[in-house]
């Protein structure tokens, strides 16, 4: 089976024809607070276990429930940076199902009456397509504990440290048809969550992880019948999960048999997708309100704040770093993923004399910057080279003071003293020689020595002006001005 060209609609091709996929996502984010949904339980990660239980995670009889204001900020936050519908009247329900982790034997999740209702995301591809994904909703829920059951030959272990952590379940609508598609909304929906603080979005510790709906069907026909594929835990896990599980409905339904709609897992061992359990339905869990909780009301005030105290949003800044920086979609798209990112580049372009080059900051940046962070395996928290110094850097290359060669040793050098670049360029001797006399003195000997090329050059071969620039830019050990070495050679060949 193979997928059709990148510019076409996704499909994969059985043995009987094509076929399309479609895709929902239930994302599953641990919301950013220093207490559980409804305790005053602590949320760090990595505590020992079962360290951090109140009697209210651990269901001890009379506890009761007491909703956590910031989590219910932060859900609404999250829908408002989603162009989503604010709910002002939202429920709480009793979702009931039975894990050896969860104390209550219930869940305390919304169901009829979430605090969010529809919203948006907006799609930039890497084939230069834009699609924009449905929210279904956006509800508030708190989570299981952890079975741990490697950890003994014949027991398993409890722990309830994540008993009681609110979740924001992030529910797309049936939008997306790729596994391409689907990173891109995962990387985009991390991307608004980490800007507005209301999740860290870190895959590895579970704080953000995916439910993948996966059904197939043929081009033009209505929707088949999903698999849910449960808690994958990393973007190129999702894309395996679908990959597999869409192969393996399409050979099933090519030898005649017929979809059951269930849960399955990833075993990301073999990039295969096994059967959990039947799927259940929303009947299956009886839902009902909790009778410990009232209805939750939302002041249309505060929500009026909670919007104004929003950050510029990853798309709007990407569109003001496109309109007053000139960079490219591409570019603009790289830098703004990531906050973080979007204010390191900023503080580059707006320091100094604020006369940087937008585009020559954003070049090195994403090339000599990350490529470097990269190689070392560092983050740009743990950069050795600062904003501000890197901008030191470009007012020395904007001022002629620095070749663009020199400035990418002095960049190197930075990266490993940690001194900033007007140093490293006095103590080394590399200012850029931009006396007129020394330069022609320069050009005059290069071509003194190589007067069969420079014949060859008048006799037409125009490719060897790169050969002279080369040769005068080493002999002055890379401190010419390469725009007066270009000026003086063309002016000498053409005599």
């Amino acid at each position: 089976m193979a997928e059709a060209d990148s510019a076409q609609p996704y499909r994969i091709q059985g043995e009987t024809g094509p076929w399309e996929l479609v895709i929902g996502l239930e994302v599953h984010a641990q919301v950013t607070s220093k207490s559980k949904l409804f305790s005053g339980a602590a949320t760090a990660f990595g505590a020992e276990p079962n360290s951090q239980v109140s009697l209210v995670d651990a269901a001890m009889p009379g506890m009761l429930p007491v909703i956590n204001r910031e989590c219910v900020d932060q859900a609404v936050r999250t829908g408002l940076a989603l162009e989503a519908r604010i709910n002002e009247v939202s429920v709480f329900d009793r979702k009931n199902y039975f894990y050896a982790d969860l104390p209550q034997g219930y869940q305390i999740s919304q169901y009829l009456q979430p605090i969010v209702g529809e919203g948006v995301v907006h799609l930039d591809l890497e084939d230069g397509r834009t699609c924009e994904v449905g929210i279904e909703r956006l509800h508030l829920e708190q989570d299981a504990g952890k079975s741990l059951h490697d950890q003994h030959p014949s027991k398993s272990y409890i722990d309830l440290n994540r008993s009681g952590v609110a979740l924001m379940e992030i529910v797309s609508k049936p939008d997306l048809r790729s596994p391409e598609e689907t990173a891109a909304y995962i990387r985009k929906l991390r991307s608004i969550l980490r800007y507005i603080g209301t999740c860290d979005g870190n895959m590895q510790e579970g704080s953000m992880r995916c439910d993948v709906n996966v059904s197939v069907r043929r081009p033009g026909e209505g929707f088949g019948t999903r698999c849910e594929i449960k808690n994958v835990n990393s973007i190129r896990f999702v894309q395996q999960a679908i990959e597999y599980e869409a192969r393996r409905q399409i050979e099933i339904l090519e030898a005649g048999g017929t979809i059951d709609q269930e849960t399955r897992l990833f075993d990301a061992n073999r990039g295969e997708t096994r059967s959990m359990r039947s799927k259940e339905e929303a009947h299956d869990y009886r839902y009902f309100p909790d009778p410990d909780l009232l209805p939750l009301v939302l002041d249309p005030a505060r929500i009026a704040e909670l919007k104004a105290s929003l950050p510029e949003l990853p798309d709007a800044r990407k569109a003001r770093f496109m309109s007053e920086y000139g960079l490219s979609l591409y570019d603009a798209s790289s830098l703004t993923e990531e906050r973080a990112t979007a204010d390191w580049y900023e503080a580059v372009v707006k320091g100094g004399s604020g006369k940087r080059d937008p585009k020559i900051a954003a070049n090195w940046v994403l090339s000599e910057l990350f490529g470097a962070l990269n190689k070392a395996g560092l983050d740009l928290a743990d950069s050795p080279v600062s904003a501000d110094a890197m901008g030191g850097l470009m007012d020395l290359l904007g001022d002629g003071t620095i070749s663009g060669r020199i400035a990418k040793d002095v960049f190197a050098e930075m990266l490993e003293t940690g001194k900033d670049a007007a140093a490293i360029v006095e103590e080394k001797g590399l200012k850029q020689v931009s006396d007129t006399g020394a330069i022609e003195a320069i050009v005059d000997a290069v071509l003194a020595e190589n007067q069969d090329k420079v014949a060859e050059y008048r006799g037409g071969k125009d490719k060897l002006f790169g050969f002279f620039v080369g040769q005068t830019m080493k002999r002055s050990g890379g401190k010419a001005n390469p725009g007066m070495v270009n000026e003086l050679l063309k002016a000498k060949l053409a005599g």
